[in-house]
Formats: structure tokens, C-alpha cells, sequence
């Protein structure tokens, strides 16, 4: 029995090997993308030059607030003098410090839109700037996009029968997104996975560098002592900071010194790592120190399957005098669902999760709130509107009710997510 069981281990290693190598293509975006003249092209999607995964971000701009209906005139007038002061604060601190920080524009309540591509069921052009989304609840409105760059962009779709297609936004009738084959022949590359040293600390995870490139046959770019270099990515084993300039060695065990690309040098937007437990970290340029890169990649983040469910945010509300409100929750005067994400920043690196994996906020005066996740992960988070002191409020519909209680965030002791 023993000597059966010996036996038959290689067949289960390779087995296993065979279903790990099938198993990640269902973490690459699919779907089909109609024409206006009713062609269609069917296989993985890049968006651009940049979001191939379910986990990437697709950013756009709400076109309206509905939740502020149901504000007082008095409770208005107070969070609009609120706002108005932050107004005056930013502008003061433009001018002092020459440069540009967001506000909120002296009363705007319009937000940012903001999901995972796993969450859209399809999405209509309307127009070069707009865009009508149906997400896989059912919900349907338009976005704009404005400040973004994912409208208006032209999509590479790698169709099954004729390969890579570049379809121009103008010629997009619907893009409708679908399960992912668990193999496919044909795609962009491998993901780019490894762990990032950066203060002191180590993240592990899919790795967006430079905001931009995040799969093997994306190119590193560069200048050495000889002269300009494209270097793939799946050639890569490290690439370490050193001041204005970069170490990277090759998997060979070959060694360049690179400059002169924001790939490599200050010009860098940042290493964004992503994760089951956080839609992004990013962590800025001068605080990266080095990232090795993994040949073997773990099992996807997340599959289209996986944001099968989205539901209405709801829970209990507690605030510093003691009072409790139950039911569903309105959070920020704007997040709705689980599907939405929340932001903020500890010390130098900004942490992005969908509110669906978040059990519990605890703020901590106005200006920081302690976000303890699902999997039991707490930290605290600062310098964002969703966890200081601009978040705009909660509304809290209780069940049966129609008119929800408002709870304004310096009131908030904490919130637990059911």
C-alpha cells in the first residue's frame, strides 16, 4: 500500500501543477466586445495599456448625488459650512505651498466611482466622455470621465480565431464581461507576482510597476552606461532603489545599472501591490527599496465568479453619546454597497479595499479611523476623505423605514458591517 501510495505521487504532483497553470488565467479579464457595425471579438481584455485583472480598479465620476435628499435643510447648511471651510483651508495651504491638493470644491458632493472590474456586468460608450455601466447586481447608471482615463480609452481584446485586436472607443457598442475559460490559449502573459521591501516593511502580492506595467511581456525601460534598454519583465528576477538610479538583475544573474526612465529613477509613480485582503497598496518611489519577482505564481486573486454577490452596505452604527442606529448604511454620503472601495493612508503607503472585506471602522478622533478586516488584519488609516475629518456623514436606514437617521463623523465611535 505504501509502495502505491509512493508510486503515485509524481502523477498527483504534476496534477497538481497541470491545475495551478489552468487555474490562474481565470484571474484575467474576459469577455466580448460588439462593433457598431455588429462584429464582435471574444477572449481576454486589456483595458488600454493597463487594468488585464478582475481585481483592477475601473475609475470613473459619479454624475450625481441621490443621498443628499435626505439631508435637513439645517444638517446641509451645516456640512456645506464645513466643507466651505475646508475650501478656504486647501486654497490657503495652494497658494502658501505653490501647489495642488484636493478639496471639495466649496460643496461638491459628487464622488469618484470606483469598482473592481470583476463587478461590471457590461458597459455602453456613450459618447467619448461617458459611460452607461450595468454592474452584476443589476444596477444600471452612466459615469463620466473626466479626470479619468478609463473612458474614452481604446481596448486590446485578444480574440480566440484572430488574435490581438486594438478596437477603437469609438467603435465600442458594449463590452459585456464573462467567466474566464480556465485555460486560455491565447493571452497578454503571465501576471507579475513577488514580494516589495520598501521602509522596513514587505508586501507580497500581484505587482503593478510604475502604475503601469503588470504582466511578463511588459518591458522595463532604461538607459545604461551603453545606451537604451526595453528589458521584458519575465527576464527579471530583482530590481533594487539606489538614489536617482537602479540596480536589475537579470534571472540569468547578469546585472544592469539603469537611469533616465521614470521606470527606474524619481520619475517613478509608485509599486502598487495587490492582494485577497487589499485591492492596492501603493507605495511611493522613494520609500521602495526592491522587489524580487517570483517564478511561480499562486492561484489568482480573485475570479469573475467571485463578485457574483454584491450586496447593500448594512450594520450598526455607535456614536460617542452612546446611541446605536441598525440597518442599511449609506457611508461617506456615497458608498452604498460592498462592491465600493475605501481609502486612506499609513504613513507613506495608501491602502485601497472593497468594503466587502471589511468588518469593522473605529475611528479615532476625526482624522484616523482603525479598519479592521474580515480575515482579522487591523490598521489605522489617515489622510483620505473616507477615515478623517472631510467624510461627509453616515445615513442609516433603518428596517421599515424610509427616512434614514443622519450621523455626521465627528459622531461616529464605530462602525461594524454585517
Amino acid at each position: 500500500m505504501k509502495a502505491s501510495i509512493r508510486r503515485s505521487l509524481p502523477l498527483v504532483t504534476a496534477l497538481m501543477v497541470f491545475v495551478s497553470v489552468r487555474a490562474q488565467d481565470t484571474g484575467f479579464i474576459y469577455g466580448k466586445v460588439y462593433t457598431e457595425d455588429n462584429r464582435t471579438y471574444e477572449g481576454p481584455i486589456r483595458w488600454g495599456k493597463e487594468e488585464i485583472y478582475w481585481n483592477d480598479i475601473f475609475n470613473a465620476t459619479k454624475e450625481r448625488n441621490e443621498h443628499l435628499r435626505h439631508l435637513s435643510d439645517r444638517e446641509r447648511d451645516l456640512l456645506d459650512d464645513r466643507n466651505y471651510d475646508w475650501f478656504n483651508w486647501d486654497n490657503n495651504l495652494t497658494r502658501w505651498l505653490g501647489s495642488s491638493h484636493w478639496h471639495s470644491d466649496g460643496g461638491d458632493y459628487i464622488h469618484q466611482f470606483a469598482c473592481q472590474f470583476g463587478e461590471i456586468k457590461s458597459l455602453r460608450p456613450a459618447g467619448k466622455k461617458y459611460v452607461e455601466l450595468e454592474l452584476r447586481n443589476g444596477q444600471k447608471f452612466e459615469v463620466g470621465g473626466e479626470g479619468y482615463n478609463d473612458v474614452g480609452l481604446d481596448i486590446r481584446i485578444t480574440d480566440k480565431e484572430i488574435g490581438d485586436v486594438e478596437v477603437y472607443w469609438g467603435r465600442i457598442e458594449k463590452v459585456e464581461f464573462m467567466d474566464t475559460p480556465s485555460k486560455l490559449e491565447q493571452k497578454f502573459g503571465q501576471p507579475l507576482y513577488g514580494t516589495v521591501e520598501a521602509y522596513g516593511e514587505k508586501f507580497a502580492g500581484y505587482i503593478q510597476w510604475d502604475h503601469d506595467e503588470r504582466i511578463s511581456t511588459d518591458k522595463l525601460d532604461g538607459d545604461s552606461d551603453d545606451g537604451d534598454v526595453a528589458i521584458e519583465f519575465s527576464k527579471i528576477r530583482s530590481i533594487t532603489r539606489h538614489g536617482s538610479r537602479s540596480l536589475v538583475v537579470l534571472k540569468s544573474g547578469r546585472e544592469l545599472w539603469l537611469d533616465g526612465s521614470n521606470d527606474v529613477s524619481s520619475g517613478h509613480r509608485g509599486v502598487i501591490v495587490m492582494s485577497k485582503e487589499f485591492t492596492a497598496v501603493d507605495i511611493p518611489w522613494r520609500e521602495f527599496e526592491k522587489v524580487v519577482f517570483e517564478d511561480k505564481t499562486p492561484e489568482p486573486i480573485c475570479t469573475y465568479k467571485d463578485f457574483a454577490a454584491q450586496r447593500e452596505l448594512s450594520g450598526k452604527v455607535t456614536t460617542h453619546d452612546g446611541k446605536s442606529f441598525s440597518g442599511r448604511i449609506i457611508y461617506d454620503l456615497d458608498e452604498s454597497h460592498e462592491y465600493e472601495l475605501l481609502q486612506g493612508k499609513n504613513g507613506e503607503f495608501e491602502y485601497i479595499t472593497a468594503f466587502r472585506n471589511i468588518k469593522k471602522i473605529t475611528t479615532k478622533g476625526e482624522h484616523r479611523a482603525t479598519i479592521e478586516l474580515k480575515t482579522g488584519k487591523k490598521i489605522t488609516l489617515e489622510e483620505a476623505q473616507d477615515v478623517n475629518e472631510r467624510n461627509q456623514g453616515l445615513l442609516i436606514f433603518a428596517p421599515g423605514k424610509s427616512d434614514p437617521a443622519y450621523v455626521p463623523w465627528n459622531e461616529v465611535t464605530e462602525i461594524e458591517f454585517k
